[in-house]
């Protein structure tokens, strides 16, 4: 409840042109100093049995949704058909519990995450949810994956990689470019400098960067092809589903990091529908659709996941595709190889 009531207020301030409070502006240097000695700390304590292993970190500067889980979903499928075997790690941000988890169609979603459970069904990769990425990564290596795929954890400094990717929304940027909670900023934009590539997902593939971090944004759009109901037993084109007969009010449900996106989708898709937005990761029941349980409803994918067992009668969902440049996405692969040949340290 508290999250749903302060995430539009720091939005309007974090992304618009209002200046943050006194009290932000007070915190701001408290968070900075915290996370600096939570970095150096977490540096100390990076395990050597992975220092050298092919493992890949998908993640984020700035709170909430970039796009991180399509991109990941495509970066398994690219690895998949060039032969490459991956698997992927992930806090699962949400779950019931700490343990690690394998999961599968019979771990409960309250259990896995609805992003880890969405990569699983996406890709029939193994992913693993554990607080503890070391932990994950040597049960996924002991499994035999080639190359360890981290969705999150950029800030997570005792983690050790061999390829970062940053991505960034690119309608929002950077926001207000300052740190929390003055700005949605988890550490400083001069962080940008030494990732590996910066993924901008969507609006201007050219957000203001700082320094030399431009020259290693890489554009990304997410592409709707089709309709699915949430039983999946259908799939129908945009186009059919539009057009279907004795269709009523639409109501879009978004459960995400920034709705508008999804919102703005089904505008582009000239679909039009009411909003119902609800706070990232939601957990869902059959009270949140009680006023339009007999509607048309179409929401995210990840929103899905968690809405299945709802039996919600006309209930739909948009799946998207990352789409990415085909020159980056080879260069992507062959890094992944000199990283698999790279020999353990001592």
């Amino acid at each position: 409840m508290l999250k749903s009531f302060l995430e539009p207020r720091l939005n309007r301030t974090w992304y618009g042109d209002r200046r943050p409070g006194w009290l932000l502006r007070l915190l701001e240097p408290v968070y900075a100093r915290g996370f600096d000695k939570r970095r150096s700390r977490a540096m100390s304590n990076i395990p050597g049995d992975l220092i050298g292993k092919a493992i890949v970190v998908v993640g984020n500067i700035t709170v909430g949704g970039t796009g991180k889980t399509p991109l990941v979903i495509r970066l398994c499928r690219l690895l998949l058909e060039a032969g490459i075997k991956p698997a992927v790690v992930s806090r699962g941000y949400g779950r019931q519990g700490d343990r690690l988890v394998l999961i599968n169609d019979s771990v409960p979603v309250d259990e896995s995450g609805d992003e880890p459970r969405l990569i699983m069904q996406r890709t029939g990769v193994d992913v693993v949810v554990c607080r503890d990425r070391n932990e994950a990564a040597r049960y996924l290596f002991g499994r035999g994956a080639d190359v360890i795929i981290s969705d999150d954890g950029l800030q997570r400094a005792d983690f050790p990689r061999g390829y970062e990717i940053c991505v960034i929304d690119g309608d929002r940027g950077l926001g207000n470019g300052r740190l929390l909670p003055a700005g949605p900023l988890r550490e400083s934009a001069d962080r940008l400098s030494s990732v590996d590539a910066i993924v901008v997902n969507g609006g201007n593939t050219s957000p203001r960067l700082p320094g030399a971090a431009g020259d290693k944004a890489i554009g990304m759009h997410l592409q709707a092809r089709h309709v699915e109901s949430l039983d999946t037993q259908r799939q129908l084109s945009v186009d059919e589903w539009v057009s279907m007969p004795g269709s009523g009010r639409v109501f879009a449900v978004a459960g995400i990091g920034h709705p508008e996106r999804f919102f703005g989708t089904l505008t582009e898709l000239g679909i039009s529908f009411e909003e119902r937005a609800f706070p990232d990761h939601h957990t869902y029941t059959a009270a949140d659709f009680s006023d339009i349980q007999h509607e048309r409803i179409l929401m995210t994918e990840k929103d899905a996941v968690k809405c299945r067992q709802l039996q919600l009668t006309d209930a739909w969902c948009l799946p998207v595709t990352a789409c990415l440049p085909d020159d980056w996405e080879h260069a992507f692969t062959e890094r992944i190889r000199q990283l698999i040949e790279i020999p353990d340290k001592p």
